[in-house]
């Protein structure tokens, strides 16, 4: 089982597509899960003109790449948030802003979402990456207090909004694969569940590992992959380092830039934070999972340039696969 090692471009979306192909081709990554932001993969192009996907397949072809994912995390934000506001402004594309309208910008977020899952369709992927927004994402912290039944009508209008979208990617065989991450509608293990639980358990929807997210909020990434082993549909390779010694930095980072060393956490190039790459790589192993590592590259300390060609030779080490056989077989007194 020899897993791609892609590079998420998400990060690199200042950056024209055809530059970003040529550095991920030079530095040697299989392929890419493109971000359908910048001028990457622009939807309502490739939903107007078929020759526009051609022309992406065509820049990947030159450098020796493919493309298993597609990134949708933008515009899936907008799909459940509440509020909706400047920081989505900034974010979606102006015709999903339209007049700024919060329930408008749901509406044309899940619209467009829909048309992902059309787009990924005609260039053969299998598998859009991304975000789902959040109702009750804001009253994380408890208080001023809110009842269960405000929490359990978030899970409803999360299965309400997503439900119409996953029957759009069903008709096109493509699966959504979200990102368990804060802010949004599962963040942690047993949001994880409730999420799952909401809408029934279909299968168009499951998990964009990311174990960055996990480790600052002691969720264990490894027992996450088994756990979850069913619904672990993409991963993506990032890190984070935990600054708590000292008893000044807080799990919460204190509303502090990143990089800062004040933070209790800063996410960090892979390989060089706590995550426990081998034994999640052994996890992946053990659950089959044969599809794409992504390096999602995010270090405020590191120079990208230098950071996607470190991460690239770090999970190259740890992609080995399984055994074929159990090595105490030699010990066999047949052989």
């Amino acid at each position: 089982m020899t897993r791609p090692i892609t590079l998420f471009t998400g990060q690199w979306a200042d950056l024209p597509f055809e530059e970003v192909c040529q550095l991920a081709g030079d530095w040697g990554y299989d392929g890419l899960e493109i971000a359908t932001w910048g001028d990457h993969l622009e939807i309502d192009k490739a939903m107007e003109d078929d020759g526009y996907l051609q022309t992406r397949l065509d820049i990947l072809e030159k450098n020796g790449l493919k493309v298993w994912a597609i990134s949708n995390h933008l515009v899936g934000q907008a799909v459940c948030d509440d509020p909706i506001d400047h920081r989505h402004k900034d974010m979606v594309p102006g015709d999903i802003w339209g007049d700024g309208d919060p329930e408008g910008v749901r509406q044309r977020a899940a619209e467009r979402t829909k048309d992902v899952a059309r787009v990924a369709a005609k260039l053969g992927v299998k598998t859009v990456t991304g975000f789902a927004g959040s109702s009750i994402w804001k009253y994380v912290a408890m208080f001023p207090p809110v009842g269960d039944d405000v929490i359990q009508a978030g899970y409803q209008d999360f299965a309400d909004r997503w439900n119409p979208i996953l029957d759009v990617f069903d008709e096109v065989g493509v699966r959504y694969a979200h990102e368990t991450h804060p802010s949004e509608i599962a963040f942690d293990y047993w949001s994880t569940k409730a999420a799952l639980e909401a809408i029934g358990h279909r299968e168009a929807f499951g998990i964009n590992w990311d174990p960055s997210h996990m480790v600052w909020q002691q969720v264990d990434p490894v027992g996450y992959i088994l756990d979850f082993h069913e619904r672990i549909y993409h991963v993506h390779c990032k890190d984070t380092k935990v600054r708590l010694a000292g008893g000044r930095n807080g799990r919460l980072s204190s509303l502090l830039p990143w990089a800062d060393p004040r933070r209790g956490w800063d996410f960090i190039s892979v390989g060089h934070g706590d995550v426990p790459w081998e034994d999640a790589f052994r996890a992946l192993n053990a659950i089959g999972y044969d599809g794409p590592l992504s390096v999602e590259w995010e270090d405020a300390g590191m120079d990208r340039l230098v950071g996607a060609p470190d991460a690239l030779e770090f999970v190259k080490k740890l992609n080995f696969s399984a055994p074929e056989a159990a090595f105490d077989a030699a010990f066999a007194s047949g052989n």
